[in-house]
């Protein structure tokens, strides 16, 4: 071990010093392995300041960890101190008042919306991975979710923030103040900045009414834009109580229903789970869905009974993940674009994958509410990591497509290490030189997360 590393045992507790076996070091995918000097696990905010002052001394490099359910590279790493943030996992208040929560970066998203639960409250976030990613993690990638159409994404949901920076100089804002022109509003240069900024450790979160009511329908669609149309008719009619509003094609459906052993809600090209939630009892809301989608001639569908129905229809959604392991190792991508490109933007990228890959299989679908997909590809034969090596040409042809049609590569995964490199395509010259500024700033010695988020190399993807 590095002399300059030894110095963690003068101030640190021996608890919050791991061995390498005690932290989970492959990524989410097992594409990556992480191979850090040293792990710690800070018990206190305290001991994270001095973690970070010690390591800007030294010029370390940090890694914040938190779930380690990231797809993009982001919490692994190369050399340095791996800071593992689970045990800052505690419940600091519950606001009613204000309708808050503050929680330490280490709180399991899950333990966060039981607590508001128990609270008589709802925290919306709401991702696959809720039962082991943290709160930390999903600030800095700011995630996104099933609720992002009636709430918003994690940056829409943070009042407030507590971060050491790189030198240890702990910045903390956690009051719920839902007003504030004090200046710039610097919690949003964290939110989404994959811990290359500073280290969140801890939030102040907003809470909403619990839903009282909800009707949810499985609706079969012809095509894209019969979505799109349908979306905006829902929104039209039922304004804000629209909580859900996801995209599944054919395939991903027959992936979903033969891997849960399920019969199919509905026989078409595409299918819309579309879910309403009011914060009133509405013994109406129901029959209302019922009557909106037959006046629409919505007559391919179906609607949920009882709640065990409507968990056997969100099962169908939210196990597409699981069950497409069977193809194999997929080149993932996590998309975004306008609401109305998005037909546009899956038929012209399915014919160029094919055009260069006439087998390609294309498992499709998310969250056509906000313009989000999440588009998985898998190349015939290849079902290990060795499909990486066709990475750069998929994703050429995918993100072509996606800024043609005005998107985004990012949605809600982040950047982390396999996207970088397409940064330059995606975002302005005067904006990537904005972000290396701040960058420079708050972390001179480049010891935040070194290798992730911004690009090092130019690539040759127009914009």
């Amino acid at each position: 071990m590095p002399a300059d590393l030894n110095a963690f045992h003068s101030f640190l507790k021996p608890s919050e010093i791991l061995s390498l076996s005690d932290v989970q070091l492959a990524d989410q995918r097992r594409r990556f392995t992480a191979a850090p000097d040293m792990v710690l696990q800070p018990h206190s905010v305290e001991s994270v300041q001095k973690i970070m002052r010690h390591c800007f001394e030294q010029k370390i490099p940090v890694t914040p960890q938190g779930g380690n359910t990231g797809l993009c590279g982001a919490a692994v790493a190369q050399g340095g101190v791996l800071l593992n943030l689970s045990r800052l996992n505690r419940i600091r208040e519950v606001n009613l008042a204000d309708n808050s929560i503050t929680v330490e970066a280490g709180c399991i998203l899950q333990h966060v919306q039981e607590a508001a639960d128990r609270a008589d409250r709802l925290f919306p976030l709401s991702l696959a991975s809720e039962g082991s990613c943290q709160i930390g993690g999903n600030i800095a990638c700011n995630a996104g979710g099933l609720n992002v159409l009636r709430y918003g994404s994690m940056r829409d949901l943070v009042l407030g923030l507590e971060t050491v920076l790189p030198d240890g100089t702990l910045v903390s804002h956690l009051h719920p103040l839902h007003k504030n022109t004090t200046g710039y509003d610097l919690r949003h240069l964290f939110i989404g900045s994959e811990g290359t900024l500073g280290v969140i450790t801890a939030a102040t979160l907003k809470l909403f009414a619990k839903p009282q009511t909800t009707a949810t329908a499985w609706v079969g669609v012809d095509s894209i834009d019969d979505a799109v149309s349908l979306l905006t008719d829902v929104q039209t009619h039922f304004a804000e109580r629209l909580c859900s509003f996801e995209l599944i094609s054919r395939f991903a459906l027959s992936l979903s229903s033969g891997f849960l052993q399920t019969q199919q809600p509905t026989d078409a090209e595409w299918h819309i789970l579309l879910e309403l939630t009011d914060s009133l009892p509405d013994s109406g809301l129901h029959d209302a869905l019922a009557e909106f989608l037959f006046e629409h001639g919505r007559e391919n569908c179906i609607l949920a009974q009882s709640e065990q129905e409507r968990q056997t229809l969100w099962a169908l959604r939210e196990n597409i993940s699981a069950a497409q392991r069977d193809l194999g190792t997929s080149i993932k991508h996590d998309i975004a674009v306008p609401i109305g490109e998005v037909a546009g933007f899956v038929h012209h990228c399915a014919a160029d994958l094919v055009q260069q890959f006439p087998d390609i299989k294309i498992v499709c679908f998310g969250h056509l509410g906000d313009g989000s997909l999440h588009y998985n590809t898998f190349l015939p034969n290849i079902v290990s990591n060795e499909v990486y090596a066709y990475e750069d040409a998929v994703n050429q042809a995918v993100y072509r497509q996606v800024l043609n049609h005005h998107g985004t590569i990012a949605a809600e995964h982040g950047i982390g290490m396999i996207k970088k490199h397409w940064l330059n395509a995606v975002r302005h010259p005067a904006e990537l030189s904005l972000m290396r500024a701040v960058k420079a700033h708050l972390d001179p010695h480049n010891i935040m997360n070194p290798g992730k988020l911004l690009p090092d190399i130019v690539n040759s993807l127009s914009k």
